[in-house]
């Protein structure tokens, strides 16, 4: 039971990653501007009469607040909630059947501790407007939720024994390239908070120049508003294009360190199919990201890149788990 309940929430939690990346690319992030509720009630339907006021005060529907964007909000609200709910679950499980797992109960604790912190972020991101810093760490966070749960989930499997010391060799480069998939990530998440992802429409070349002019120091400011400085000018387009530049370069970066990581994998018999799947995950990811740039982001591709960028990260967590298992005396 309780290994069946760690999968499962393995996939809950991927179902709530991809609906957030929905819900904050479709601009639906301040459908309900209030936190836990929407506009005090429970539902958008009960707050219908707030909802229609703010959308005549904002001009339409095509404003942040509208009813079809407040349902969006709320039900990314109630399934991570329930998400709460089945790690709470797990959390207590591991606790009292801790010596039938012959497990630490650590590991689900961090978890729900996490789940925690990240609600906190789910609430500072509506109450503080989408500062990009909380939109991005809220990515991160449940992306790590994703990855914890992932390396539970795979503790309570049997691996068979392989080449130890091929292992032991691939084992330091795999936990690097890890950390690369994790920059990326995190850099494409500062894209996203940031609504940078167009800011070049041209490839390879962005606004027709290979090094275009940019902004690093105001595009990297951590603390301050969306769309604008620390000091409260609205952020320059230049600022915006060095957001997006660099996740290109990243993307480069992350291609080679996986691509060769990938092809030392696949040197031993053991880790051969985990290599190709790796190269199979990392090229969609790379298509999807070339499509969302030449076809103007489109939402269902837009989220589809969060989703990839979510199974590339599960990918290297199972090869550093895998990795660490076989090297293990």
């Amino acid at each position: 039971m309780f290994r069946k309940l760690v999968l499962l929430a393995v996939l809950y939690t991927f179902v709530v990653v991809v609906v957030g990346a929905y819900v904050r690319l479709s601009d639906a992030g301040l459908g309900c501007p209030d936190w836990p509720g929407c506009y005090g009630e429970l539902t958008p339907h009960h707050a219908r009469d707030d909802i229609a006021r703010a959308v005549e005060q904002q001009g339409g529907v095509h404003g942040p607040v509208s009813l079809g964007k407040a349902w969006k909000e709320m039900f990314h609200r109630y399934i991570a909630g329930g998400l709460g709910l089945l790690i709470l679950a797990i959390a207590v499980m591991a606790w009292l059947q801790r010596g039938q797992l012959k497990q630490s109960p650590l590991l689900a604790t961090s978890v729900l501790l996490l789940v925690i912190l990240q609600a906190a972020l789910g609430m500072w991101t509506v109450t503080l407007l989408l500062k990009p810093v909380i939109v991005t760490l809220h990515l991160l966070g449940g992306l790590a939720i994703l990855s914890l749960l992932s390396w539970l989930a795979l503790r309570q499997q049997t691996l068979p024994r392989g080449d130890a010391a091929f292992a032991a060799r691939l084992r330091p480069w795999g936990l690097l390239v890890l950390l690369v998939v994790i920059a990326q990530i995190a850099l494409g998440g500062w894209v996203s908070a940031n609504y940078a992802a167009l800011a070049c429409v041209d490839l390879p070349t962005c606004h027709g120049e290979w090094v275009p002019s940019m902004d690093f120091r105001h595009g990297f400011q951590l603390v301050r508003e969306l769309g604008k400085t620390a000091a409260g000018v609205h952020l320059s387009y230049d600022a915006i294009t060095a957001i997006h530049w660099t996740h290109r370069v990243g993307a480069l970066v992350t291609f080679l360190c996986v691509g060769v990581f990938a092809w030392a994998l696949s040197r031993s018999a053991d880790f051969r199919r985990h290599a190709g799947v790796l190269l199979a995950v990392l090229c969609v990811q790379v298509a999807l990201g070339i499509a969302n740039v030449l076809a103007g982001l489109p939402l269902l591709v837009a989220a589809a890149h969060n989703a990839g960028a979510a199974i590339l990260l599960l990918t290297m967590v199972m090869i550093n788990f895998t990795l660490r298992r076989q090297s293990a005396p």
